[in-house]
């Protein structure tokens, strides 16, 4: 009987059962950020390269299978089409570092099973080195987020290279098209400044399709002045003890606009989240008031029965007198003026400065803890604008304008989400 003669096929088109072995491929520990959210993962031994070409994983690498979280799903996959391996093959010949950026926040039992695969898919590119950082919560590592990104170039420098936006390139299946999920890889890809395709334009050369993307940015705030009305005086003139409510959502400025303005002018702070309770913060303004000393309460104060208690304070020290339009008390024959900040702005940009500021601002050291998202929905929910019949000689409204260096309005002015579209 005669021999036949077995055809070889190249690995890139066989796919390792999960019992096979993929040691070529490891996750390194510990994961990278402050809370050690982003994984990472390296296989062979990548080198860094100027140029970079990022991909998704799933939906533009391997078909995504989202919709089914069963164990034995999580082993299974395909490559997104048969062109994938052999284009990562040539880009890694021409020198491009080959890194897969995926957001992965899945429950730990589904994350265990999803970094069971990454090691199956190595294993079909054998001779393709790459690196992997994943996602695995909603934070500043997140698309289109910059953290992963950012975490790239640190690492990159580590081994002396800077890589060149110019020449890298991202490819992505969340691009903003009509049937597509979302459009944060496309987003992603705008923020880190580098060029973006879809998996059609990439691997089947097809033409660009029509896109959208939706959601908050900066691009679309009016240009308003600082103050409103333009002319308001931040600091009085005329000597005189003061108390001044800041009233708006969180994240819009109101204590930098304390240390911009009456921190020099010797204004005492008052500030809840330094103090720990609204009883602390009435009794640190009777302190100062009862001294002499004017004071600013930097707290949201959303509503009329909580700007009231700083009202009351007042009137508990002072005897009213009433001076045409405006209100005023003297205590102990000093006149007290009672104003109100307001700060405005929407709710979208309010939660966009909490991101920029918790994750994204180029200080690491500047950054903030990041304020919940229910904080943002009770201050609209319950918010009730200041009128001067609280009691208030002048409510001044002080509108939302970027202030930094070139760097900081860069990294300011991305999309910054952690959820949605």
């Amino acid at each position: 009987m005669t021999s036949r003669k077995v055809a070889k096929i190249h690995p890139f088109f066989t796919k390792p059962s999960a019992d096979s072995t993929a040691s070529s491929f490891q996750w390194l520990k510990p994961a990278l950020g402050p809370k050690r959210t982003c994984l990472h993962g390296i296989n062979l031994t990548p080198q860094s390269t100027p140029k970079v070409a990022a991909f998704d994983l799933d939906g533009t690498v391997i078909k995504s299978n989202h919709k089914n979280r069963s164990k034995e799903a999580a082993l299974h996959w395909e490559w997104w089409r048969a062109s994938v391996p052999v284009k990562l093959e040539e880009l890694h010949q021409e020198g491009y570092s080959i890194i897969l950026i995926s957001n992965q926040a899945l429950k730990q039992q589904h994350l265990d099973g999803w970094k069971k695969k990454i090691p199956l898919i190595s294993a079909a590119l054998p001779g393709v080195p790459f690196r992997i950082l994943a996602a695995s919560a909603k934070d500043g590592f997140r698309k289109p987020m910059p953290g992963m990104w950012d975490e790239l170039e640190r690492i990159f420098a580590e081994d002396g290279v800077r890589i060149d936006n110019n020449a890298s390139f991202f490819v992505g299946d969340a691009a903003g098209r009509t049937n597509d999920f979302a459009s944060t890889d496309r987003k992603w890809a705008i923020n880190i400044d580098i060029s973006f395709y879809t998996p059609e334009e990439y691997f089947l050369q097809l033409p660009s399709a029509p896109y959208t993307l939706p959601g908050f940015h900066v691009s679309g705030l009016p240009k308003l002045p600082l103050l409103d009305p333009p002319m308001a005086q931040i600091i009085p003139d005329t000597a005189g003890t003061e108390l001044v409510v800041f009233s708006g959502f969180p994240c819009l400025g109101k204590s930098t606009f304390f240390r911009r303005h009456f921190g020099p002018a010797g204004y005492t702070h008052i500030n809840q989240d330094t103090l720990g309770s609204r009883s602390k913060c009435m009794k640190a303004a009777e302190v100062a008031l009862k001294a002499g000393t004017s004071c600013v309460v930097d707290n949201t104060n959303r509503d009329i029965p909580t700007r009231k208690h700083y009202l009351d304070l007042a009137k508990k020290l002072q005897i009213p007198v009433r001076r045409v339009f405006l209100l005023t008390y003297v205590y102990r024959n000093v006149t007290l003026c009672i104003r109100c900040i307001e700060f405005v702005g929407s709710m979208d940009l309010a939660w966009h400065n909490n991101l920029y500021r918790a994750y994204v601002h180029p200080s690491i050291e500047s950054r903030r803890d990041i304020i919940p998202y229910v904080a943002f929905i009770g201050f609209k929910n319950h918010y009730e604008e200041p009128q001067l019949t609280e009691g208030f000689s002048e409510i001044i409204k002080v509108n939302w304008v970027f202030e930094g260096s070139e760097e900081e309005r860069k990294r300011w002015s991305m999309w910054l989400q952690i959820d949605g579209k």
